[in-house]
């Protein structure tokens, strides 16, 4: 079975080891684009999109260790 591109925030909070209240901070706060990282279901859940944030993160400049 391959991994969903869309999860709720308690998986994305387990696959990434962020809490469940860093990644609300994230959506509230606009640092995660709606639409693109996250968007709101018709029952009114937040899902997250995985690709997306994988993407976020390579993106993150590096400093030199």
């Amino acid at each position: 079975m391959s991994t969903p591109r869309w999860v709720l925030i308690p998986k994305a909070a387990e696959m990434f080891g962020y809490s469940v209240n860093a990644i609300e901070h994230k959506v509230k706060s606009g640092m995660w684009a709606q639409g693109r990282m996250w968007r709101k279901a018709r029952d009114g859940r937040i899902f997250i999109n995985i690709e997306e944030v994988d993407k976020w993160v390579e993106q993150s400049p590096q400093e030199a260790a």
